[in-house]
């Protein structure tokens, strides 16, 4: 919003602000914040920073954990949740030294270090990507993890479930499960909700493509934004989950973007259409290509599709990820690229002609990932595989331009798959990570510390008594 701290001080004299929130970003992708009352806020802090606790973060060891935060005046915008008049703004975390310099682990700085390796690399100045947001919105959820029980609920009125509830406000208009894209109104209760939603992404300059009900019958919805920069994208997607989980909120509602949170319905992911530009220009389209791609797009394909295992770790972070990567929902499972085919982890989407337009999409990622890492990541697999030439054509990786879901499963094992589970994700990304650390774009301590956590994660959420498992094995 900012360009100058004069023009910032001057808003918030102009809007009566009186506080000033800071929001950072953690290891796992969750925002945190600081903050200070207006008075505080002076030029010195966009200098010398405000201090913090690393360690708290998930980034540095308790010994060497105090850093500090400098706001990014750009980002600043009202926060229309908070009570008290709120500017708030993302920053980039540093490390106190004579001269102090960006952490390295820090997410927003890791993508800031990706694009300028892109830079470097001379193939492209600009890595242009449009996330789409599938999420659900429910009237009520509740969890239980003890040891006597083990259990969650979610509900929403509009779920077929719920046909039959004898109650004074049941007024019979549902939404079937796997019948609810483009769902209209009565049935699209949540319609005015993302409305709402939208407008408040618009005013602060995220552009929206479209809002709509998604496929899931029992509250599954969808907000597509406008293709832009990369970190400024990042930026974007932590805004756009915290608007949304804060506006349900506001109306009685809870919001969640977790890939699978409703056994046998669609899952929620998180696709994410690229495409490169070099001085202005786009990189990718090419006329006389294969669906209108250059070689470059190509080789970049081939890149995502020889690390597509290893990037799950970033992409698809959580066990739930795993619930949602099965045949039979609209999701991918296999390795490969094609036109028009939701079924390969790479598609193509036909209705993108112009040249400046001409891109795909990464399906596989959710939005349970760290934005900054996933993209980044996506980015350095794409590179590495414009500069090795990895062709995904002679790789074996397509183009499919059939429905692989429906192949046999001696065609089934011809054709290689995703992780299908979280542990299969960090093995891969163990033995496969070299394209991260080009350029020190991901340190290799951070892949360190994200393949301890994340394990830690995965052997703790194995351990935990299922509720399938008591309907399978509790009478044997």
């Amino acid at each position: 919003m900012f360009k100058t701290f004069e023009e910032a001080k001057q808003f918030c004299t102009e809007h009566q602000v009186k506080m000033l929130d800071f929001k950072m970003v953690d290891l796992d992708g969750r925002w945190r914040h600081i903050a200070i009352p207006e008075s505080r806020f002076v030029p010195e802090l966009m200098k010398s920073g405000i201090g913090f606790d690393g360690s708290n973060y998930g980034f540095a060891p308790v010994e060497k954990s105090d850093m500090i935060f400098i706001p990014d005046l750009s980002s600043a915008s009202l926060d229309p949740f908070a009570e008290v008049t709120t500017l708030s703004m993302i920053g980039d975390v540093y490390v106190i030294a004579d001269e102090n310099y960006r952490f390295d682990q820090d997410p927003r700085n890791v993508s800031k270090h990706a694009v300028e390796y892109l830079k470097s690399t001379g193939i492209a100045d600009e890595m242009i990507i449009g996330p789409e947001f599938e999420f659900h919105i429910f009237d009520d959820v509740t969890y239980s993890v003890k040891p006597e029980e083990m259990s969650f609920a979610v509900d929403t009125r509009q779920a077929s479930w719920n046909s039959g509830y004898a109650d004074c406000n049941n007024k019979g208009y549902i939404t079937p499960g796997h019948r609810g894209y483009h769902a209209d109104l009565p049935n699209d209760i949540t319609y005015d909700l993302r409305s709402r939603i939208c407008l408040m992404l618009e005013e602060r300059g995220i552009d929206v493509k479209y809002h709509h009900h998604e496929v899931g019958g029992s509250g599954q919805v969808e907000i597509e934004v406008e293709l832009g920069e990369m970190t400024r994208m990042a930026d974007n997607t932590m805004t756009i989950k915290y608007m949304v989980k804060n506006a349900a909120l506001q109306e009685g509602r809870t919001a969640t973007f977790m890939p699978k949170p409703i056994y046998s319905e669609a899952g929620n992911g998180m696709h994410v259409h690229m495409l490169l530009f070099k001085d202005g220009k786009p990189v990718f389209h090419d006329p006389n290509g294969y669906s209108e791609l250059s070689e470059t797009a190509l080789y970049f394909i081939g890149g995502l599709l020889k690390h597509a295992r290893s990037l799950c770790g970033f992409t698809n972070p959580s066990t739930n990820s795993y619930k949602r990567l099965v045949p039979g929902f609209e999701a991918p499972v296999t390795i490969g690229y094609a036109t028009s085919n939701r079924s390969a982890v790479i598609r193509i989407p036909a209705y993108a002609k112009s040249p400046d337009k001409r891109r795909f999409e990464l399906r596989s990622p959710d939005a349970t990932c760290n934005p900054y890492y996933a993209y980044s990541a996506i980015l350095m697999a794409g590179l590495d595989g414009v500069k090795n030439k990895i062709d995904p054509s002679k790789c074996g990786w397509g183009p499919f331009d059939f429905n692989l879901y429906t192949l046999s499963d001696e065609e089934k094992a011809k054709i290689q798959s995703l992780p299908t589970t979280l542990d299969e994700a960090l093995d891969a990304l163990e033995a496969d990570h070299e394209y991260l650390t080009a350029g020190g774009v991901f340190p290799e301590r951070l892949i360190e510390i994200w393949l301890k956590k994340k394990r830690a994660e995965a052997a703790a959420i194995n351990k935990i008594p299922h509720p399938a498992e008591f309907a399978n094995y509790y009478d044997l």
